[in-house]
């Protein structure tokens, strides 16, 4: 018997022992395959079901960086996993002390079980990694926008060059000040846990040049975290809801995992449950 340990076969072991549910996708009565498909890994990485087939069948070079990260999230490999998919790839794996897009399998469990709720998870350079499709349909889909453009960073404190967007839709802080000041003090508290990585350095760098305020709250040093927040987003077809928006810090790998809520029998409750049904009814359309 030939054994298979091949990044193809290996990524299909994955795949196979993956279920629906811990994806937060739904249970369903006679479904023939007991893991995920390749449609749906393909959904949830964000990569084509074509490439997902070719990996699969070794008809692709060498998959870049980005696309065993994502890979990596989907299949909520361990760290262990995540090391060994980027050595059958021919790369070398993520260096200890730098930032990671890499997503636990516990925290991965927990946001795939938040249901409704508008949730994303952020690196520590405030970057965009994974989000649920409630946040793609109440602030629009992430997918339009570059993956390097998805921070939040770039989004608030622009420079001439920036298209960053993390939200389709207008959102505006209730607190603009106080939310500007947490981004730029979370920030510098990334920069002394991550003094090597080169994407933070450059992002801050980049961003004090091409920014005046960034560049005076930089020169403040504060250093602090972003906890919590309120926040209007003006979503077309519904209007503004106004959502309670929460962040949880992981304290292993500095990712943020922001949440909004809305306010239990309020306006904006409706309002967001009408942005959900209009948001999936896009999202089902592309």
């Amino acid at each position: 018997m030939k054994l298979e340990t091949s990044l193809g076969a290996t990524i299909r072991a994955w795949r196979d022992r993956l279920p629906p549910e811990a994806v937060g996708l739904p249970a369903v009565r006679g479904r023939r395959a007991t893991g995920l498909r390749r449609e749906e890994l393909a959904e949830i990485a964000q990569i084509s079901v074509d490439y997902v087939v070719k990996l699969e069948q070794g008809r692709v070079g060498t998959p870049s960086a980005q696309i065993l990260s994502s890979l990596a999230r989907a299949l909520q490999l361990t760290r262990e996993e995540r090391d060994h998919l980027y050595l059958l790839a021919g790369l070398q794996p993520p260096a200890d002390g730098m930032l990671t897009e890499h997503i636990p399998p516990g925290m991965q469990r927990v946001i795939s079980r938040l249901g409704e709720t508008p949730a994303a998870v952020f690196a520590a350079d405030w970057r965009l990694v994974w989000w649920n499709r409630p946040w793609a349909a109440v602030l629009g889909d992430p997918r339009t926008v570059e993956p390097a453009d998805r921070n939040l960073v770039k989004s608030r404190f622009p420079t001439a060059e920036d298209r960053g967007r993390i939200a389709i839709w207008p959102v505006a802080a209730e607190n603009a000040e106080g939310s500007d000041r947490a981004i730029v003090s979370d920030l510098r508290r990334a920069s002394g846990r991550y003094p090597a990585d080169e994407r933070l350095a450059g992002l801050i760098a980049r961003t004090i040049e091409g920014n005046p305020r960034f560049a005076q709250l930089w020169a403040e040093g504060a250093v602090g975290g972003h906890a919590e927040d309120r926040k209007t987003v003006t979503r077309p077809g519904v209007g503004e809801i106004t959502l309670d928006c929460d962040v949880l810090n992981d304290s292993d790998t500095d990712l943020k995992v922001v949440i909004y809520t809305a306010r239990p029998g309020s306006d904006d409750e409706t309002k967001l449950r009408l942005a959900l049904v209009d948001g999936a009814a896009a999202l089902q359309e592309r």
